[in-house]
């Protein structure tokens, strides 16, 4: 079998070799094991699942969260010869049904979807006939309630094996700490425990902070010291343009990127920066997942990122290609407190969500006790300003209403006009004959769209005004009049997204957000925030150590390159052990009463060596972690 995954790997991607732990994974697959693969960004997870697909006769599912992430797998096995599909929300039902039959008798070997396909009744069947060998699943945090991306719909994975009982799941992400791992395998239903963790230590990548009031110039004198391509994440999607427009006023190639753009903008700049087009993408975090572009020099943090996963992984997206890049975080005193009062801003208190829910139900003028299913856009803005509550007040609690089952939201802001009939048979005939002004109207439905009593299905009113030799103002009456009838449901296309109630209105008093949801998830944030802003501050230890320590990696050694490293090159070379004990002897001399330097180092000498002494006490002075008084001597600085 060995012999046979290495001319894979050769026949399609021209290795002759795998890369550490990749085979294992493969053939733990291969041995029909519930597998969860830890490789960090640009550790070659994709191959893991691929090879072994394969390796057999079958197709592989892959659940994956991103359409861009989707698009990109695709179109990389298509290259490849290998054949690909991907179900993504720009499909038709008829598209879906034709696609999803060759999954069943064509040579289809990948099927991409997202988790919230899952679900879909259309797929189940489908999904019951296919011949299956393996299912995938790609960012696994996504199904952890501990990791950083937690996406619900993800629970419903597990669901899968009921249908193909003995087809093994293959879980792969680049980052999770000790919980997140073991929560994967809980809620995917591992039949035994097994995980296969690469170290996340990166040797080409080198971290730096660099604590600068001026970050802006900071940043430009980072952009101009080091070559090629380069990503800039920032937090809001107005810094996105605003720092395009400062580095292109200073002759720097740049773009920017965030979700609220189209799809076809958002393509083309991923593509005009993936050519080298444009040097340097200046992104919210909505950028990067699974663009493969190894050539990546430069990933640069303008502010504290939300947590140190999402941090790690954006770093990650350097030098892919295993040659020298670099890291960089840039951060000022307002950093701090501005992710300190982000975590508040995420997570508000029960009366505030409840009060956001009453907002959203009178907005739409659904009563107590109705509502369940019903589908149509949310104008967030809107109830912001008719309820008098914050917009960013509206966004931060309607997640925890999604948590609580109350609603769920459409994942693309942008959606096509789309309708479904409510009645058929003999009661959609009467109703034709009683009302002969839309019976043509219904006719030209019936005939150009299939799936209308399954499910909603998209629609174009233009294009159904030029068969109906009408006005698309006409159109949309006409539609709007039969769903007030109740014929049909009708949403016309909107820039809003999609809600939809789950579960008919409730009273306030009935309103349940679980304890797990809001207080648990908010300790959670609390610390995430607390951990970011440790490795910011912290510079006494690599960087390296503190990112891998995080992920419980505790074998990690000093990098030699980091800024803190590289702060404590000297002919000493003492490591981060030694360091970190006289650091604390200092301290301990220091805590009670300022001492001056020549008694201090006389202190030392009885357990430290004087040379080692005196480079750490340099640093530390240098570092402002302790200070001089008026009275020259040395004080400890809180």
């Amino acid at each position: 079998m060995s012999n046979q995954l290495t001319n894979i790997l050769k026949k399609y991607w021209g290795f002759s070799t795998f890369r550490p732990l990749q085979e294992e994974i493969i053939q733990h697959a291969l041995d029909g094991k519930d597998t969860l693969a830890l490789l960090p960004t640009g550790g070659g997870k994709s191959i893991c699942f691929q090879i072994p697909a394969l390796a057999q006769e079958g197709i592989c599912i892959v659940i994956s969260p991103l359409i861009a992430l989707m698009k990109d797998q695709v179109e990389n096995l298509k290259k490849r010869g290998i054949q690909a599909i991907a179900l993504t929300s720009e499909k038709s039902k008829k598209e879906v049904d034709y696609l999803l039959d060759n999954c069943i008798y064509g040579k289809v070997k990948f099927l991409y979807v997202s988790p919230e396909r899952l679900k879909q009744p259309l797929f189940i069947e489908r999904f019951k006939k296919m011949p299956v060998n393996l299912i995938a699943i790609d960012e696994a945090h996504c199904i952890s309630q501990w990791g950083y991306d937690f996406r619900p719909p993800y629970l419903e994975i597990k669901a899968l094996r009921v249908h193909h009982p003995n087809i093994p799941f293959l879980a792969l992400t680049a980052t999770a700490t000790k919980e997140v791992v073991d929560d994967i395998q809980e809620k995917l239903a591992f039949k035994a425990k097994a995980v296969f963790q690469k170290s996340f230590y990166r040797s080409n990548l080198q971290y730096v902070v660099l604590k600068e009031e001026d970050t802006l110039g900071a940043l430009l004198r980072v952009i101009r010291s080091i070559k090629g391509s380069g990503i800039v994440y920032v937090r809001t999607r107005r810094a996105t343009l605003e720092i395009t427009q400062l580095l292109t006023s200073q002759n720097i190639s740049a773009t920017f990127f965030h979700a609220g753009l189209s799809i076809d903008d958002r393509l083309q700049k991923q593509k005009d920066w993936q050519e080298n087009r444009i040097r340097i993408m200046v992104s919210t975090n909505a950028f990067g997942m699974g663009i493969d572009k190894p050539d990546v020099r430069l990933v640069v943090n303008l502010g504290l990122p939300d947590s140190l996963e999402a941090y790690f992984q954006e770093a990650g997206r350097a030098g892919r290609d295993e040659k020298k890049a670099y890291a960089v975080l840039l951060t000022n005193a307002d950093d701090k407190l501005q992710i300190e009062n982000k975590v508040a801003l995420q997570y508000p208190n029960r009366e505030t969500i409840k009060k956001v829910y009453y907002a959203i139900c009178n907005h739409l003028r659904i009563a107590i006790g109705s509502g369940q299913e019903l589908q149509t856009p949310l104008d967030f803005k809107a109830v912001s300003e008719s309820f008098n509550i914050k917009y960013a007040t509206v966004i931060h609690a309607f997640p925890f209403l999604e948590r609580a089952g109350y609603f769920s939201l459409s994942s693309h802001i942008a959606h096509s006009s789309t309708i479904q009939f409510l009645v058929q048979g003999n009661d959609l005939y009467e109703f034709q004959v009683r009302n002969s002004n839309y019976d043509n109207l219904i006719k030209l439905l019936l005939r150009s769209y299939s799936g209308l009593f399954e499910t909603h299905v998209r629609i174009k009113e233009t294009d159904i005004s030029k068969r109906f030799r009408t006005t698309p103002s006409k159109i949309k009456t006409l539609l709007h009049d039969l769903h007030q009838l109740e014929i049909i449901e009708y949403i016309p296309a909107s820039e809003f997204p999609i809600i939809t109630f789950l579960q008919p209105r409730v009273d306030l008093k009935q309103l349940r957000i679980p304890k797990e949801i809001l207080e648990e998830r908010k300790k959670l944030a609390q610390h995430k925030a607390d951990s970011v802003i440790e490795y910011a501050t912290e510079d006494s230890v690599c960087r390296s150590i503190q990112l891998l320590n995080y992920f419980n990696d505790q074998t990690a050694q000093p990098c030699g390159k980091c800024d803190v490293c590289l702060s404590k090159k000297t002919p000493v070379n003492l490591s981060d052990t030694e360091f970190k004990t006289i650091e604390r002897l200092i301290y301990s001399y220091l805590k009670d009463s300022p001492i001056v330097p020549k008694k201090l180092i006389q202190l030392l000498k009885k357990d430290a060596n004087k040379d080692e002494s005196l480079f750490v006490l340099r640093w530390l002075i240098d570092n402002d972690k302790i200070a001089f008084n008026s009275n020259n001597e040395l004080t400890y600085n809180n």
